[in-house]
């Protein structure tokens, strides 16, 4: 039985680098040279989760600026927004895994529980979606701090986007379900 690193919960050979081009944490093997976007299997979710929070969230900090022309503050077309999300999967989703966690078994009754937990401290100001989505979201895109980039109309599932568009620059949805998951969405562009 092999045994992880206490400190990044990855197994043997694995390690944390971060991606020159993209500027993304991501998985390499010391020993194949394989490097991977998601975490390999055996990771300990929790150790990870800890370890990325506290060494990789600060290249996290600013989010990718605006590209000129895109986006409706962009100064371009107004067809396409950026938006961030946390999404809090379910048994009952399409693909109930995560980076977090290999096999997702928490209801759909249980999932909302926990979105409801991180809106309320969303509204109290107590932590930024971003943050947040950084360490708790489903997504893979919790290392961009649930930045989903720009997206125009049927890029993304039906249900998302009508809230994402229908939001204001700065503003944090309720919950919004999907096949994904449960999710909330702040527009950020």
């Amino acid at each position: 039985m092999s045994t992880t690193s206490p400190e990044t919960g990855l197994p043997p050979s694995w390690e944390v680098r971060l991606s020159q081009s993209r500027h993304l944490p991501y998985y390499f093997n010391t020993q194949t040279k394989v490097s991977h976007w998601e975490p390999p299997p055996g990771t300990d979710a929790s150790l990870l989760k800890a370890y990325m929070a506290a060494h990789h969230s600060q290249s996290l900090q600013q989010p990718p600026q605006a590209q000129p022309g895109i986006g409706a503050e962009g100064g371009g077309t107004e067809d396409k927004i950026r938006a961030a999300h946390i999404l809090v999967k379910h048994e009952g989703s399409r693909r109930p895994s995560s980076w977090k966690e290999e096999r997702i078994t928490r209801s759909k009754d249980e999932a909302l529980e926990v979105l409801k937990g991180y809106e309320e401290r969303i509204k109290a100001g107590e932590v930024s979606l971003g943050d947040l989505a950084a360490t708790e979201s489903d997504c893979s895109s919790a290392r961009k701090k649930g930045d989903l980039g720009f997206f125009g109309r049927r890029e993304m599932q039906k249900e998302f986007e009508d809230v994402a568009f229908a939001l204001k620059p700065g503003e944090v949805s309720g919950i919004v379900s999907t096949v994904s998951g449960l999710h909330l969405i702040e527009r950020l562009q």
